[in-house]
């Protein structure tokens, strides 16, 4: 959930003041985007994973900060609750085999972290919404004793007017339930993919992420239950957007799909930050504006499904990712870099285009199919650049697929690369088992037991095979 900050409790003068250097770093930005200040080597890819921590009877366990001190890794840290742990991975050049050194990096993380994490009689999972989470595991008392999660939960409610949340989700089973803290989010966790893009390259790449937001999250379904109810593919979309609702104006609603393409350049984003989103942390930094610190944490407030993101190289140069973020964790690493692979090849390819393809796609159903493709996973039907409708699994595999493949290569991919991991891809639409799917196949021969559904995820995720080899035994 983003960088911690030094207090809690802001003044009107702190919001006038963040405000005031906002502006200023705003258009310090639209300047460097127009001279080409930003470093524009080759394209790197990089991730976070969101990780759960589980007890002895697979409920969510509380212990995530004796294991970052059992850990002392850097590169994993703390997130909103308590069971949940952030991993990330150390950005690499988009070429030769770079997904399988980020996989094998992934995996070596993991396997210490559940090493360290039996010490403390828990394990690690990797999974969209953990079965077993109920609404008692959600209270401000699971909260990671940060000042930035404190503060998030006060400024939401206080925009509410302290109206509770209401959580509203109609799938094969309804849900509808008022909430009265942030916590809901934690229960959404995902595997996030990074691309490092060029200022000229970025609205192009952009608005390609979110054209094929809607495959992604069909092929990656890994959230079908919430609180023992059935709801979509992929639930944690409308989980994540309700958790941290402000109720009032869908513009500056702070996840969300977005309103339209990016039409000349990315700059229309950060812009959009400042025009449209009431600042939530008015925490007031000492670095010079060429930091871009008030910038970036407001950006950090902002959880687009697509986001474009800010930093700095070891020479002080700013540079751009694209932060696809509607992939869920899990099942396995493998599914997970087949889910990368997948991404970055067909992103690569379409923002390539000679003429762009969102010109034959208008936003209202790119965004419409988001949402189907959320609720239906492999069994929407959605339209395509053609203008026709078609079920989302012909296009991964007539067109996305292709795609990837031919976005790959252009970037330096190794061939046994690329049919490794857009082969899982390729298998799991012929078996059509998504980690949803598997999930519900096996409540239908093994019932409604959300433990024990969870306790057969955990030991087939231990196999590391991708989720189309998974067996239903349990």
């Amino acid at each position: 959930m983003g960088q911690e900050i030094a207090e809690a409790h802001f003044t009107e003068q702190d919001f006038v003041e963040f405000a005031d250097r906002l502006r200023e770093e705003t258009t310090l930005l639209e300047h460097w985007l127009d001279s080409d200040r930003f470093e524009t080597s080759d394209p790197t890819a990089g991730f976070e994973l969101e990780a759960w921590l589980v007890d002895p009877r697979l409920d969510p366990a509380p212990e995530v900060e004796s294991l970052l001190a059992g850990l002392n890794d850097p590169l994993v840290v703390a997130e909103l609750a308590t069971f949940n742990a952030e991993i990330n991975g150390s950005p690499r050049p988009l070429t030769g085999d770079c997904l399988s050194r980020l996989a094998t990096e992934l995996t070596a993380t993991l396997q210490r972290c559940d090493r360290v994490a039996q010490t403390l009689g828990t394990r690690l999972l990797t999974i969209g919404i953990l079965p077993t989470v109920r609404p008692q595991h959600l209270s401000l008392g699971a909260m990671t004793p940060r000042q930035r999660y404190r503060a998030l939960n006060d400024q939401i409610f206080a925009l509410r007017h302290d109206r509770p949340l209401k959580l509203d989700i109609a799938g094969r089973d309804r849900l509808a339930l008022e909430w009265h803290d942030v916590m809901l989010e934690a229960a959404a966790t995902s595997f996030q993919i990074h691309l490092k893009v060029t200022p000229r390259e970025a609205a192009r790449v952009y608005n390609a992420s979110k054209l094929i937001s809607g495959p992604m999250v069909a092929i990656s379904a890994n959230s079908p239950y919430l609180f023992g109810h059935d709801l979509w593919d992929e639930t944690r979309i409308p989980l994540f957007e309700q958790a941290v609702s402000l109720g009032g104006p869908i513009l500056q609603e702070r996840v969300n799909f977005g309103f339209r393409y990016a039409e000349r350049s990315i700059m229309e984003t950060f812009r959009a930050n400042l025009d449209r989103y009431p600042v939530l942390l008015p925490h007031l930094m000492v670095e010079e504006p060429q930091a871009l610190a008030h910038l970036r944490l407001h950006n950090g407030t902002i959880w687009r499904w697509n986001r474009p993101l800010l930093g700095f190289d070891a020479a002080g140069r700013p540079h751009l990712r694209i932060e696809h973020r509607v992939v869920p964790a899990g099942p396995t690493v493998a599914d997970m870099f087949a889910n990368a692979a997948l991404y970055l090849g067909a992103v690569r390819d379409l923002a390539g285009q000679l003429e762009p393809p969102e010109s034959r796609m208008p936003f209202l159903q790119t965004r419409a199919a988001f949402y189907t493709c959320a609720r239906e996973g492999l069994d929407a039907e959605i339209q395509w650049l053609d203008g026709a409708i078609s079920p989302v699994a012909r296009i991964l595999r007539e067109d996305l697929l292709p795609r990837a493949r031919r976005g790959l290569l252009s970037a330096g991919i190794d061939p046994p690369e690329i049919a490794h991991w857009l082969g899982i891809i390729a298998r799991r639409l012929e078996t059509g088992r998504t980690g949803a799917r598997w999930q519900r196949a096996w409540v239908a021969r093994h019932g409604p037991d959300m433990a024990g559904l969870t306790a057969a995820y955990l030991e087939q995720q231990g196999t590391g095979r991708p989720v189309h080899a998974w067996t239903l035994l349990g």
